[in-house]
């Protein structure tokens, strides 16, 4: 019995060891995400480019050898031109990326992710973006005046129905 109550205690002792030292590695190791005074700011959306592009009008004579089910009087390639985003900082370009279309095909939306570290304070944030190569420009732009807080982390998004969101 003394055997037991032996291997009892010293189970027991062993486990608060494991419990304490887990609780303390959980708190005592400072560990901060982002540099003291520094916030995060991430530009991520996902946009597909605009076809219309690459599309062109059958002839007459193209519509008339198609069984009367297919003719469609405008045909557009399937893979889908990429996208150009740049992001100005202050004024300053710090991003400035041509991003392919996603999937096999090319057929599917452009992602775009990029993270940086700025200081904490007032930023002017400028992002504009490119989905159709044949216009001249950028078919979508946004500027904004944020104030970052140190630790923060700040989104520039993209929505159709709305442009560029800041969050």
């Amino acid at each position: 019995m003394t055997g037991r109550l032996h291997h009892l205690a010293m189970g027991t002792a062993v486990t608060l060891l494991i419990c304490a030292a887990v609780a303390w590695l959980s708190a005592a190791p400072a560990w901060r995400s982002l540099p003291e005074d520094t916030a995060l700011v991430r530009l991520s959306f996902t946009h597909s480019g605009d076809r219309s592009a690459s599309c062109r009008d059958r002839t007459p004579e193209e519509l008339a050898k198609l069984p009367a089910n297919m003719r469609q009087r405008q045909i557009c390639d399937r893979r889908r031109p990429p996208i150009y985003v740049e992001l100005d900082v202050d004024g300053a370009p710090v991003y400035a990326a041509q991003t392919a279309p996603s999937g096999l095909a090319g057929s599917g939306p452009s992602r775009i992710y990029e993270r940086l570290l700025l200081p904490a304070g007032s930023h002017s944030l400028t992002v504009r973006m490119r989905d159709n190569p044949a216009t001249e420009g950028f078919d979508y732009a946004a500027e904004r005046q944020v104030d970052l807080r140190p630790g923060q982390s700040f989104v520039i998004d993209f929505r159709n129905d709305v442009g560029f969101v800041f969050e």
